[in-house]
């Protein structure tokens, strides 16, 4: 099995098999978002205390990339203070454009081939849009 081929068992098994999806009791940062041009859609739920991610899941549909990135970066975020999930933030974009993200990203790094189709970059980062979005008022009014 090529690393291809096993990048693409990654991804379809967080599609078929999200990962963190549904309603989270306690949330207390919703964020909806879409995108217009294909039509996937996000509803993301995160419960955050003391400046840390105690937990976050998931609502939506759209594209197995969509579906997958949302249910890989729940995982990724989850226990994590603001500072470090604005690391790993940061990391994932720049593997979005190509780059090195600098960091571990485990199952996220499944997604690097997704650099090379800029259409679907928006698809991938739907659920990362949702997360700064639903990060700002637990930064406070100046946010990061």
């Amino acid at each position: 099995m090529s690393l291809d081929d096993l990048y693409r068992e990654i991804i379809l098994d967080h599609y078929r098999h999200p990962h963190n999806f549904g309603s989270l009791a306690g949330a207390n940062a919703t964020t909806h978002l879409k995108n217009p041009s294909c039509g996937d859609e996000i509803d993301l739920e995160l419960q955050i205390n003391d400046g840390r991610i105690e937990a976050a899941a998931f609502r939506g549909q759209g594209c197995s990339i969509s579906q997958a990135s949302a249910s890989m970066m729940t995982d990724a975020i989850r226990g994590k203070t603001i500072p470090e999930v604005r690391e790993i933030m940061a990391a994932f974009r720049r593997l979005m454009h190509g780059d090195d993200p600098q960091m571990e990203l485990g199952d996220l790094e499944a997604l690097t081939g997704v650099a090379h189709f800029p259409v679907r970059i928006k698809c991938a980062l739907l659920a990362w849009e949702a997360l700064e979005k639903s990060l700002r008022p637990a930064e406070g009014p100046a946010g990061k």
